[in-house]
């Protein structure tokens, strides 16, 4: 009996020993080329992106070590961290964080309650769904200084606003909402403006789910809170964390809303309105970028949660599919 390992093949002829020995050898500089010439499009963005975001980073960081004010230019000196030390001990800076923070968590906790209510309604069927659905996306396409202004205009004006127009229909009282109530005056029109985006965010998390649990978890009896508790809630646990970071993303650097409400007086000039102060009124250029390193190192923890979370969401989708 032959052995079928090494049977020769049907003409009789072996392959070269050369040619088996190319076959199995990498065409290296060809690979290489072909990636250079496959990446080598996306290199002017890259370019681009570099000169737009990274040297005027750079540029701030390098700022941020020196005593600088443009009022004294002949004075200035190298300082180290000394910039830093005072926006981390500094009673304004110190509170303008806090504010940060009060601002952003209570904006992404409630707009992230209210997109999912909202998100659950849409995702019923019910006539004129998508006419609905196109009314509660508008608050967040409009500008941010124009959603401020009509928030402050339109509706908060003690004169001719509409909720003190309401309450005087029913013989309520009149507050002055930015000086009553300042602080939670922001807020609601930041929550306005973002409770969209979670909504979009949650309804794809919901349009996500597998209908075939649902419908066996149904022919079980199960009750739609039962359902909605141990299966709807941790599917979307992802969406309604990537919500929370994206949206604190973006809040914790909002600037529109303080500028154009309140001017940052009683207690509502939150980092970013800070350092504008810093930069454009008191011309501490050192201090003002300090603090923006400080804001930019946040975002960047907060983005890398962000990232981490969008890439677990695409694992699962894959794992799904």
């Amino acid at each position: 009996m032959s052995n079928p390992t090494t049977a020769v093949p049907v003409s009789g002829k072996r392959p070269p020993a050369a040619t088996t020995a190319s076959a199995g050898r990498p065409a290296a500089p060809r690979n290489r080329a072909r990636e250079w010439a496959t990446r080598a499009p996306l290199l002017p963005a890259l370019i681009f992106l570099i000169v737009v975001t990274q040297l005027p980073f750079v540029a701030t960081l390098v700022i941020s070590l020196f005593d600088w004010n443009s009022f004294r230019p002949d004075r200035r000196a190298f300082a180290g961290l000394e910039n830093y030390k005072t926006v981390l001990s500094d009673s304004a800076l110190r509170e303008s964080i806090g504010t940060t923070v009060l601002l952003t968590a209570s904006v992404v906790i409630v707009s992230v309650v209210l997109g999912l209510l909202l998100a659950l309604l849409l995702d019923r069927k019910f006539r004129g769904r998508g006419l609905v659905r196109t009314m509660l996306i508008a608050p967040f396409l409009l500008v941010p200084v124009a959603s401020a202004l009509l928030w402050k205009h339109a509706l908060y004006n003690p004169e001719y606003g509409l909720f003190n127009g309401v309450l005087n229909w029913l013989g309520g009282p009149q507050p002055e909402w930015l000086t009553d109530t300042p602080l939670i005056a922001v807020e609601a029109s930041l929550i306005w403006q973002w409770t969209p985006f979670m909504m979009l965010i949650l309804l794809a998390g919901l349009q996500s789910r597998p209908l075939d649990t649902l419908e066996a978890a149904r022919l079980d009896g199960a009750s739609n809170w039962q359902i909605f508790r141990f299966l709807t809630l941790p599917h979307l646990r992802r969406y309604l964390e990537l919500g929370t970071l994206l949206g604190s993303i973006y809040i914790v650097q909002n600037f529109d809303a303080v500028f154009t409400m309140t001017r940052g007086g009683l207690g509502t000039a939150n980092l970013p309105y800070t350092i504008y102060e810093t930069f454009y009124n008191a011309h501490e250029y050192g201090l003002a970028s300090a603090a923006g390193v400080v804001v930019v190192i946040g975002t960047i923890i907060i983005a890398t949660f962000a990232l981490r979370v969008v890439s677990s969401l695409f694992r699962e989708e894959v794992s799904h599919a």
